[in-house]
Parts: structure tokens; C-alpha cells; sequence
């Protein structure tokens, strides 16, 4: 099977793109996934479950936030489904790190949602870079 080609963003897709990596970065989880799930909507082609897996990354950490363990703990294992078939690096993201980290949250993922301190909240790191402003 042919890795999945990368998915091309017009300049208002990127913006959206952007601006939700910057949500997700600042811990506006919710907002982060109003944000993509705009964009996922429109997204055709080999992209579209990475975009997913990032929209249920963004709604696990959500789910942290609140308290609910299953939530979290189905939003991640559904995320590591749909990132299953990318390579380590896709649309100039670690993906191979976010699987390791889900993983991690994961193993770490106590029943009443704690997890072990782990070195700050997550963030996302894409190759080109994402705008500061809104």
C-alpha cells in the first residue's frame, strides 16, 4: 500500500489550520476542535484521518480536562486507529512522537482522568511554522 500523499491547504485552510494548532497549544481544547472539524469537513482525499486524529486528540485532552477517563482514553485509542496508516512524519508533524505520547497517556491514564506529571501540558510542533497572530 502507497503511503498517503500529504493533503494541499488553500491560504484560508491554512489560516483555519493555524489557528487551531494555537488553540490546541494554548489548551482551548474544545475551541481547537470547533476549529479543525471546520476544516476536516471540507478535507478530501488521504488527509482526512489525520485531520480526524487530530480533532480526537484535541476532544481526549478535552475530556482530561473535565475529569472523564473513558472519554479520554476512547479519543486517544480512536486517535492511534487513525493514525495508523501514516508515517512517522506527515504534513511536517512528529506523528511518531504524538503516537508514542498517546500511548503514554494512555498507560499513565488513572480511572478518575489524572494523569502523572509529565513535563507540561502537550503541545503540537509543525515544520512550517504557524503564525503568532490570529
Amino acid at each position: 500500500m502507497a503511503e498517503p500523499r500529504e493533503p494541499r491547504l488553500d491560504p484560508e485552510e491554512r489560516a483555519a489550520f493555524n489557528k487551531g494548532v494555537r488553540e490546541f497549544n494554548q489548551g482551548h481544547y474544545f475551541e481547537c476542535h470547533d476549529t479543525l472539524e471546520e476544516l476536516w469537513s471540507g478535507v478530501r482525499g488521504d488527509g482526512r484521518d489525520f485531520f480526524q486524529g487530530l480533532i480526537q486528540v484535541a476532544v481526549g485532552h478535552y475530556h482530561l480536562g473535565n475529569g472523564n477517563a473513558a472519554g479520554a482514553r476512547s479519543m486517544f485509542e480512536r486517535a492511534l486507529g487513525r493514525f495508523a496508516r501514516y508515517p512517522a512524519r506527515y504534513f511536517g508533524f512528529d506523528l511518531e512522537r504524538q503516537r508514542a505520547e498517546l500511548r503514554e497517556r494512555l498507560g499513565g491514564l488513572t480511572d478518575d482522568g489524572d494523569l502523572p506529571a509529565a513535563g507540561g501540558p502537550p503541545q503540537w510542533r509543525f515544520d512550517e511554522p504557524v503564525s503568532a497572530g490570529s
